[in-house]
């Protein structure tokens, strides 16, 4: 959208048959029980829809509102939180009825929602021209305005030991960290500036897109055709063309049963899994910083284990979103992180989008998304083996974890996908679907940069480049890439829009 607008010509390649990737849609027809058929809509992978503030100002910047093309709902409550150990919380901004929420779960903690609210709030307004610039040298790192950000950032603490600091119950910081899932990682790990995440979802909202998360990225393709983009959907990328360290051209497959095709460029961007696309596209001899052998050296995040499941009856009493918190947190995570075997207990988020979105579903039905956080690929889990068992288990959590009745009797249609599937079949570096993670060592600068290092004229956007994983910073990748090759190649500067701090305005509550 961005480089169509500044008047590049762009083709965009998308070797699945819809746009997104892992912001796309399952779609699915199957049978009722009264015999008819009915279509089921699901995401395929992000269903927290968080920050709109910044895809609102990347629409705003070639003409167009994101609420009016892509309309939302703002949720409250935001999710519920099922505590293994005991204990529920309803997420809500309302901070007076979550200063009654904490103080029933443990009344040490009560009053400290709004300090926690208010530290958070000048943390995310310093830091975020940091997450809005590229980090092209380690000279970016020696800057003044980063070393002012040390005291307030905290570095040398994990994003529990920064939670410490507001909340002494487990729990609690449980509920404020969990999100580091969005990152891929363990909130024993995950480093303290990241306190950003649950403070963003409070202050900004959780929003649900009609049609799902999917309905954006679908509405972005036809933005993007329309400002002169060329979609090839059906389409792999199966090698590229070098004349020294630049790519000149792209191979493809040609597309649904074509012949290869050869397409130049003059510039590539990159928004395939980072891991997959270096090792599978880029001969290892022209990557000096992130050769085969240091990318088998990085860290990677965790993976997911996934149900999509159409089923009769409506859930009404299942919030939109409800996550399952392992009643031994830290050993699901260590199981998860360090051991690389599958839980007994494992966490479980489920959403039931039909409460908030009933086009999703036929009529009398609906979508339960399952999710289980797992480890990426490890030998120690086989899932052609394990995948029956650990389904089971899952289902048993939905059940009498979310008090959904009757479960396995009521599905009508059922998709799984296993860290195995991500790998081989949507392209994803050791089915690792948060991609790098998110440690001191793998951020700004030490993290693949925007304009690629070991290329020319090759930029990268998504999550394995910088500000990270996640949607919100996903969509900045692409702002401050798209930015960088228009001022490489000439073209007019992309616009920068800033839109009002506040959530935006115009989406039902």
């Amino acid at each position: 959208m961005l480089l169509a607008h500044a008047g590049a010509r762009v083709t965009l390649l998308e070797r699945r048959d819809r746009p997104g990737g892992r912001t796309s849609s399952i779609e699915a027809e199957a049978g009722l029980g009264d015999g008819t058929r009915g279509q089921f809509r699901f995401d395929t992978g992000p269903t927290f829809f968080l920050y709109p503030r910044v895809l609102g100002e990347i629409f705003a910047a070639v003409g167009r509102d994101l609420m009016t093309e892509v309309p939302m709902t703002r949720l409250d409550p935001q999710y519920r939180l099922e505590f293994g150990s005991g204990g529920r919380l309803d997420a809500t901004p309302n901070v007076a009825e979550m200063e009654r929420q904490i103080a029933a779960i443990n009344p040490a903690d009560a009053g400290r929602f709004a300090d926690f609210l208010e530290e958070n709030r000048t943390k995310l307004a310093k830091f975020r021209p940091i997450l809005e610039n590229p980090f092209s040298s380690w000279k970016d790192l020696a800057t003044p305005t980063l070393a002012k950000m040390l005291p307030l950032v905290r570095p040398w603490l994990s994003l529990d030991g920064e939670l410490k600091r507001h909340f002494s119950d487990p729990r609690l910081r449980v509920a404020f960290s969990f999100q580091s899932k969005y990152l891929g990682m363990s909130p024993f790990r995950c480093p303290s500036l990241f306190s950003i995440l649950s403070f963003l979802e409070y202050e900004h909202g959780v929003w649900h897109p009609t049609g799902g998360c999917a309905a954006v990225s679908e509405r972005m393709a036809e933005i993007a055709v329309e400002l002169g983009v060329e979609l090839r959907l059906d389409t792999e990328v199966t090698g590229l063309q070098f004349q020294g360290k630049k790519p000149v051209a792209v191979e493809t497959d040609g597309g649904a049963g074509a012949g290869g095709e050869t397409l130049p460029c003059d510039a590539l961007v990159i928004n395939a899994d980072f891991g997959r696309a270096m090792t599978r596209l880029v001969p290892d001899r022209l990557r000096k910083n992130w050769t085969d052998a240091k990318i088998d050296k990085k860290k990677f995040s965790c993976s997911t284990y996934m149900l999509y499941l159409g089923i009769e009856g409506v859930e009404q009493e299942l919030p939109h979103h409800t996550i399952y918190i392992a009643e031994d947190y830290e050993k699901n995570l260590r199981e998860i992180e360090t051991d690389r075997v599958l839980s007994d207990d494992p966490s479980v988020y489920v959403q039931n989008a039909c409460v908030t979105d009933p086009s999703l579903a036929p009529a009398g039905c609906s979508t339960l998304y399952v999710l289980a956080p797992v480890t990426h690929e490890s030998p120690n889990v086989d899932w052609t083996r394990d995948a029956p068992a650990f389904r089971e288990r899952v289902l048993d959590q939905v059940e009498s974890k979310f008090g959904v009745k009757r479960l396995r009797d009521r599905i009508r249609f059922e998709k799984q996908i296993t860290p195995a599937d991500w790998d081989g079949g949507y392209e994803i570096h050791k089915g690792a679907t948060f991609n790098l993670a998110h440690n001191l060592t793998q951020m700004l600068h030490f993290r693949p940069r925007n304009r690629f290092e070991d290329l020319d004229g090759t930029y990268l956007v998504g999550g394995g480049t910088h500000p990270g994983s996640g949607l919100p910073v996903i969509y900045e990748s692409a702002r401050i890439s798209s930015r960088l090759l228009a001022q490489d190649y000439g073209l007019p500067e992309v616009p920068s829009v800033k839109l009002p701090v506040e959530a935006p305005a115009g989406a039902s509550a």
